[in-house]
């Protein structure tokens, strides 16, 4: 008696299809292939990879430009004259596209590694295409109206490079399955060798990356100098409205160094505290001076700027988003807050013995203190009960004069200027942007008892590596953050360094060669393994199939055959079951002129032999030679 089992088993592939159908829209069987991708879906594949990249690399500039987030603001309102957060709609079309980008990224390469054919639905082509184009429109317009932020690009690397290269070798090493994949399997080509040299060039770039990252955090931990003094720029503007009591007074209360502001000259000559040059983003001038609401801020006297209010902009904006974390205490003490003189910031700083360091604002040409702002400051100062030597003067403006008039002013200069000039003019102090501050230049003016000064610094990595820099302090709109870092957030010596990314090297290696080789074995196991038992999702029904490839031809003959098979033994025919030595093995021709030899056919546990003649089949006919008995 001969069992009788089922030749072919249909199993439900519900990853393959979901796989397929996110991707392609081919949810059903016979809509799948697996016949080369055309040249067409290649290119689309290669324009999706394009899209990706661009997009991380824009998506890196806008996770380090948080820095500056406030500046790019700033900037928007000085264009448009209306308060907004724009980052918030950059960041969240940037996070969606991305993902959507990455998540297809991820589909193709699986269809890759599953051997699928390649077919982009068209929506997501559109989609594709609306990620790209909306990435390179907000690159030009990035260049063209922040240009020079993508310096912080260049120093975060200097911070991240170490790190990236760790994730970049892992991302390419785990790219190494597809591309042995679609290197070993399949017969040589001219895009096989391509694409295996471009991903060996790839691997090797990778390997030898690291000889030229350098960074000041790769240093000795003996070697690093004191914690940067923090500055409080126009108080803790994150905390409370700038450049008002109650922000510097938050400043204080998280231990800064010293406070920062910059200052204007009324109408009557009182220096006061503003950073715009108009009172409407950070006063209630609209409601009070409507007609004058667009004025220099300089063209009011004080009693009208000692009129305004200077917090409720705060609380309705809420610039930082942090509003929703002041109590109900400090809220009413934001709406009552008034714009700050100067004379107020000073007698603050002597109270608590902090320094003070101020970029003075020229009065336009019609205001009648134009000539005379540099000593209405200068009164001020001497007036008030802070020393001199806490006083860090900035403006280049009649330099000479304030040193003749308060000698022990700290002369300080906001411009980059070799050693022996800085000396010249008496300057003990460089603020700096730090996209300026490079560990060399620092270097060279600690050796030269010139301290450096940073700005602006809100970021622990950025604070971090100001730090391993050198710097002596950086100004910074979040004080409250910067407190909490109380050492670098990494550091490690030339020697460590050098270990971690040769061992990283090495594994990586491993890795590509084990997959590869595995790979290979793989291939020749299922080469040396006889018939192999086809499923029906391997032969292509569909008429997305545009020409048969050899493989193919296989497949579907012996899938005939499995069924002409099945057929004789529930037919009449009578086949013997004996011994090996007795009869014939059966045997198909493949269409291509060579034969597989059945001598036990074992893929759904039968075993058959033919009585001393042979039974033959190909894709066109079928004969059973005389002597068969039926």
């Amino acid at each position: 008696m001969v069992k009788h089992q089922p030749l072919q088993v249909y199993e439900r592939q519900l990853c393959l299809s979901c796989l397929t159908g996110i991707y392609g829209c081919r949810w059903k069987r016979y809509q799948r292939s697996h016949d080369d991708s055309s040249k067409w879906e290649c290119a689309w594949f290669i324009l999706l990879c394009c899209s990706f990249l661009l997009l991380l690399i824009w998506s890196y500039f806008w996770w380090q430009a948080r820095n500056d987030y406030n500046e790019f603001n700033w900037l928007l309102y000085n264009r448009s004259g209306v308060w907004k957060d724009g980052t918030v709609p950059i960041l969240a079309t940037t996070l969606t596209g991305f993902t959507y980008s990455a998540f297809l990224i991820v589909l193709a390469l699986c269809h890759v590694a599953l051997g699928q054919q390649l077919n982009l639905y068209w929506l997501h082509k559109i989609g594709v295409l609306a990620v790209l184009l909306t990435t390179v429109t907000g690159v030009v317009s990035i260049d063209d109206f922040w240009q020079d932020e993508w310096d912080i690009v260049i120093i975060s690397l200097q911070f991240t490079g170490p790190f990236l290269h760790i994730g970049a070798l892992a991302v390419v090493t785990a790219l190494g399955w597809v591309v042995a994949g679609q290197v070993v399997r399949g017969e040589r080509s001219r895009l096989q060798v391509v694409t295996l040299m471009v991903y060996v060039s790839v691997l090797l770039v990778l390997y030898l990356v690291p000889l030229f990252i350098s960074s000041p955090c790769i240093m000795d931990w003996s070697k690093l100098g004191p914690r940067p003094a923090v500055i409080g720029r126009r108080g803790a503007p994150m905390l409370a409205p700038e450049h008002t009591v109650m922000s510097f007074s938050k400043a204080l209360q998280h231990k800064v160094n010293s406070l920062e502001a910059d200052v204007a000259i009324s109408l009557d000559g009182v220096p006061f505290l503003m950073r715009d040059r108009t009172l409407r983003r950070t006063t209630d001038v609209d409601e009070l001076f409507p007609a004058r609401q667009n004025n220099d801020a300089s063209l009011f006297n004080w009693t009208e700027i000692r009129s305004l209010n200077a917090g409720l902009w705060f609380l309705r904006d809420d610039p930082y988003w942090t509003v929703q974390f002041m109590s109900k205490r400090e809220r009413n003490r934001t709406a009552n807050q008034t714009v700050c003189s100067l004379a107020e910031l000073l007698r603050l700083a002597a109270r608590t013995n902090r320094s003070v360091i101020f970029n003075l604002r020229r009065p336009p040409p019609q205001h009648p203190r134009h000539q005379l702002w540099v000593s209405d400051a200068l009164k001020v100062i001497q007036r008030s009960s802070i020393q001199p030597e806490q006083v860090m003067w900035t403006p280049d403006w009649y330099r000479d004069k304030v040193r003749a008039a308060v000698p022990l002013l700290q002369q300080t200069s906001d411009e980059k200027l070799p050693v022996s000039q800085l000396k010249d003019r008496g300057i003990s102090t460089l603020t700096l942007h730090y996209s300026q501050a490079r560990a060399q230049d620092i270097r060279q003016f600690s050796g030269s008892n010139v301290s450096v000064n940073v700005y602006p610094v809100n970021e622990p990595w950025l604070y971090s590596l100001m730090w391993c820099s050198g710097v002596q302090s950086v100004s910074s709109d979040a004080p409250h953050i910067l407190k909490k870092v109380p050492n670098p957030i990494w550091i490690m010596s030339a020697d460590e360094y050098s270990l971690i990314w040769i061992t990283s090297d090495l594994i990586s290696l491993a890795i590509v060669i084990c997959i590869f080789i595995f790979q290979n074995y793989h291939l020749i196991r299922w080469k040396m393994s006889g018939m192999r038992s086809y499923n029906p999702e391997q032969i292509m029904l569909s008429a997305v199939v545009r020409r048969p490839s050899r493989d193919v031809n296989i497949m579907k003959e012996k899938l005939i055959f499995s069924g002409v098979l099945s057929h004789l033994w529930t037919s009449p025919l009578y086949f013997k079951i004996t011994s090996f030595s007795a009869f014939h093995p059966l045997e198909i021709n493949n269409g291509v002129g060579s034969t597989d030899e059945l001598s036990v056919y074992t893929g759904n546990g039968l075993d058959a032999y033919a009585c001393e003649d042979t039974v033959m089949l190909s894709s066109h006919v079928t004969k059973v030679k005389p002597g068969l008995p039926v």
